[in-house]
């Protein structure tokens, strides 16, 4: 029972996320209007982390499931790209650079200040 309210608790997140998604005319998907909403809500406590950590942790360790289809989705598709591998080869290293850059700055930038803000207390 204890993890049919817990998933149930992810879901309703899930669906506000939809309906922000909906209602909002910003380009942002749903699932990511849900997890600012569910991490929201753990840090005001809204929700405490023991109502969703277990069924968290199964979902983040079933993850490479759900990738399942998608690969599929590619093969099934690979006629069509494999005249474009090149280009698509390109894009796929340089954005994963790109976002590799940009997390490791915006860590550091979020290291640094905490650091700042804890010398000043």
């Amino acid at each position: 029972m204890k993890y049919l309210r817990q998933f149930g608790i992810i879901l309703l997140i899930s669906f506000v996320g939809e309906i922000l998604y909906v209602l909002l005319p910003f380009p942002i998907p749903a699932s990511i209007y849900g997890i600012i909403i569910l991490f929201l809500c753990l840090e005001t406590g809204v929700v405490s982390l023991p109502l969703v950590k277990e069924t968290s942790d199964f979902l983040i360790e079933i993850m490479p499931i759900m990738f399942i289809p998608a690969a599929v989705g590619l093969m099934d598709s690979w006629q069509t790209m494999k005249e474009d591998l090149v280009p698509y080869a390109v894009i796929t290293v340089l954005t994963t650079c790109a976002v590799m850059i940009v997390s490791g700055k915006v860590v550091q930038f979020g290291i640094q200040f905490g650091m700042r803000r804890d010398n000043h207390e």
